[in-house]
This record gives C-alpha cells, structure tokens and sequence, in this order.
C-alpha cells in the first residue's frame, strides 16, 4: 500500500524545538513535490511550507517562516520539517503530503497523497 507516514511529534513545551519526519511506503518522495500542512481543533487545514522535488528553495508559511526549515534526504527518501521556537499556536496535527504537481504548492487540492498526521502539542 502507497503511504506517507509522519512521525516525531508529541508534547513539548512553548519555545522548544521539533523535528518531524515524513517517510515513503512503496513510494520513492523523490519523485514528488512534498508540503507539510497542519490542523488545529476547529480550524481547517492550513498549509505550513513545502519543497519541490529537486530540494530547490522550500516556501514557509507566514506564521512559521523564519523559524522553520524543511529539507529531503533521497537517500533515506524522508522529508523534514523542522520548527523552532516552538508556542501554543504551533499545536495542531501535522501532515505531509506528496504532489505531482510543479511545486512548491499551497493549496492542499493539489496534493493527491497524503499520510495520517502526527500530533504536535506545546504546552505554555
């Protein structure tokens, strides 16, 4: 079965640091436009940056820019999103999502693959 799996959330606390892992089942991400997007309870899902296939300039969404970075190992075919400085507002359920079209893309239309999440949680 073609998957995305996410991993590396949990509890942390307000000004920490995360890194979360986006890895390929029966799906090579190299081939892929990969964004990461999350959810938060009663709000929709919000696009929080992305990186095109050939590991070019990844695009952050405002709220994160600055103190996120993502990046992809095709040796390892795993994307990562990493995230600094850590606050409240950073809590939601994260998902990364594979593209075939040229990207980076913001809207979540436009990816077609997408994994079940995995839960960030800061904590004040």
């Amino acid at each position: 079965q073609v998957q995305l799996v996410e991993s590396g959330g949990g509890l942390v606390q307000a000004g920490s640091s995360l890194r979360l892992t986006c890895t390929g089942s029966r799906l090579f991400l190299g081939n892929y436009h990969m964004g990461w997007f999350r959810q938060a309870p009663g709000k929709e899902r919000e696009f929080v940056g992305g990186i095109n296939r050939s590991g070019g300039r990844p695009v952050y969404a405002d709220s994160v820019s600055g103190r996120s970075t993502i990046s992809r190992s095709n040796t390892k075919n795993a994307v990562y999103l990493e995230m600094n400085s850590l606050n409240t507002e950073d809590t939601a359920v994260y998902y990364c999502a594979a593209s075939t079209v040229a990207g980076p893309r913001i809207s979540s239309a436009e990816y077609a693959t997408w994994g079940q999440g995995t839960q960030v949680t800061v904590s004040s």
